[in-house]
């Protein structure tokens, strides 16, 4: 599983274990108190480190919380399951899953409300969150342009946009299903939506 960290600096090595407990303990902690109420003293505590352990590793909340919450959806994967279609309900009942932990919720919702008023905690969210995660529909296009799914992209902007706008489909749907209208994503709405975004993919290509 890959992490974002802050500009290595000087000094002691960083732990790894320290890492994943500071991480696992700001997401509790948001499922505790809030975004209002945490501190980084708070995380410490639970994490079993000193404050400015966390002060080394990340200059303010913002960044502590969007790494705790990125932390999460990279534990998603692109499985391979035989054809597009299905590689899709894959990915989406994965992402689906992971927001139903309150942790995730939580996190989510949290880092989202207090960006609507933090430009650079929006640009931290697309760095740490949003851009990294298109690499799951980088990963499915280019399979599905190898098994003759879907025809080779030769314009590099336009597959960009592509990318984009898939990734936009899928995980505006999926955070609005679960988290705006608090309905279950399972497996037969999940099929609805893969079955929407593949016609919309067949007539992008016409």
């Amino acid at each position: 599983m890959q992490r974002r960290h802050p500009a290595s600096r000087t000094g002691r090595p960083r732990s790894a274990a320290a890492d994943t407990a500071i991480l696992a303990a700001t997401r509790q902690a948001l499922v505790d108190l809030g975004w209002s109420k945490l501190t980084l003293s708070d995380v410490a505590v639970r994490a079993g480190v000193a404050k400015t352990t966390l002060y080394r590793r990340w200059a303010g909340k913002n960044e502590l919380v969007v790494d705790a919450v990125a932390e999460l959806f990279d534990e998603l994967t692109l499985p391979d399951r035989g054809s597009l279609a299905a590689d899709i309900e894959g990915v989406v009942l994965q992402f689906a899953a992971i927001l139903a932990r309150p942790e995730a919720r939580s996190g989510l919702m949290a880092v989202v409300a207090e960006a609507t008023r933090d430009e650079a905690l929006r640009e931290r969210i697309r760095a740490s969150i949003v851009d990294r995660q298109k690499r799951l529909v980088i990963a499915g296009r280019a399979r599905a342009q190898e098994r003759g799914e879907l025809p080779p992209e030769a314009d590099a902007d336009r597959a960009a946009r592509a990318v984009d706008l898939i990734f936009d489909m899928v995980a505006g749907s999926v955070v609005h299903r679960t988290l705006v209208s608090n309905q279950p994503a399972d497996e037969e709405w999940v099929h609805g939506l893969t079955r929407v975004l593949l016609s919309g993919l067949a007539a992008s290509t016409r």
